[in-house]
């Protein structure tokens, strides 16, 4: 079998001996998880809507090839072309994120979905890495005093993203769009009256979002009176249950049968119950080991963009894997909000590809200013 050599200087050579491979195995790991827990807990979902018992199985694996395309395609590139996609990327993507607000697929009261010549996206799915990088740029920028007003453009993005998630409405993408915006603030220099502000800011949004969407008051008062309609996390506790330490084995789980969202966002269930406590920990420490690596490798790192987006990226992956596993143990109020790389979903699916594609590229080994 060939082999690559230290001194091979073509595009894969050079990517080899440059990129992360411990990332990249951790991701191959997981990816490998999605796929077992996808032919877990489609079958019983496919059954009940009339289709085939591997319909979304083999969706999802179609799915998957141009994702791993994708991230292999993005982690090749330096950093001043992860810039270049990521402004053309919300270029193309925050229009239709506005879009939603007028012609989105109406789905359990939001409209978060369009339709474009046949299959659905999800624009705010990929509006994240693209903005999380771009927010670095112009964050980066302010700090250099270029003479270009980045902060006001800068907090003007932020601020038309999140009033077109609030029309939707979506409170959780909200919420995880501005802890990526207001971190990647603090590492950039926010002022520490603001930094002190943060706190309260953050409570002033909770009561305004109670009082405003009547659905974000209904899920937190079922969340701390646990009264109510809680069928979903009450089954998803039921799988942890039954699942005990080393779990029921992969394809022998029950609640699946009974849970609407075991494909999606209460997958993690799936694992509980099938594959125990063992199981379901190794796949926290995957996601654990991928956010740790990445800020590991961003030690001695003197490129303020580099440093902001990847911190960014990480925060981005972080947070929505924690919302994810907290919704499905009740340990905070539920939220639709995919497990990176196992939940069934073909916009998170490609928008985490490219968010991991950026991460592997930033991360990659610099010898001079060509790689930049």
């Amino acid at each position: 079998m060939p082999t690559l050599a230290r001194t091979d200087q073509t595009i894969i050579g050079r990517w080899w001996w440059t990129v992360d491979r411990w990332t990249l195995l951790a991701l191959i790991v997981l990816i490998g998880f999605g796929i077992l827990l996808i032919q877990a807990a489609t079958p019983a979902v496919a059954v009940k809507n009339g289709l085939d018992n591997f319909y979304f199985v083999e969706r999802h694996l179609a799915m998957l090839v141009p994702a791993l395309g994708i991230l292999f395609s993005i982690s090749l590139l330096p950093p001043r072309h992860v810039r270049t996609l990521s402004i053309v990327g919300m270029i193309l993507f925050a229009p239709l994120l506005a879009a939603t607000l007028f012609f989105g697929v109406e789905i359990k009261g939001a409209t978060r979905w369009l339709t474009l010549f046949g299959p659905s996206i999800q624009p705010s799915e990929f509006i994240k890495p693209f903005f999380t990088v771009v927010a670095a740029w112009l964050f980066a920028r302010q700090c250099g005093r270029l003479g270009f007003p980045a902060l006001g453009v800068n907090t003007t993005l932020y601020a038309l993203i999140v009033l077109c998630l609030l029309g939707q409405p979506d409170i959780g993408m909200t919420a995880l769009v501005s802890m990526i915006w207001f971190g990647q603030f603090f590492l950039a220099g926010m002022p520490m009256i603001l930094a002190a502000l943060l706190p309260i800011l953050g409570i002033i949004g909770l009561f305004m979002a109670y009082y405003i969407f009547p659905h974000f008051a209904s899920r937190f008062d079922r969340f701390i009176s646990n009264s109510g309609d809680t069928y979903q996390t009450d089954k998803a506790l039921e799988a942890f249950t039954n699942g005990g330490l080393f779990g029921t084995g992969p394809g022998a789980g029950t609640v699946k049968m009974a849970l609407p969202d075991a494909h999606a966002d209460f997958i993690f269930a799936v694992a509980g119950e099938e594959l125990g406590l063992i199981g379901a920990l190794f796949i926290v420490l995957l996601f654990a080991f991928i956010v740790l690596r990445g800020l590991w490798r961003l030690r001695g790192e003197n490129n303020l963009f580099i440093l902001l987006s990847v911190s960014g990226l990480l925060i981005e992956f972080g947070l929505q894997t924690a919302i994810n596993l907290g919704s499905t143990l009740h340990l905070i109020p539920a939220k639709g909000m995919t497990l990176p790389f196992i939940s069934y979903g073909g916009s998170s699916l490609w928008a985490m590809a490219i968010q991991m594609g950026m991460i592997l590229s930033l991360t990659r080994k610099r010898y001079g200013l060509a790689d930049l």
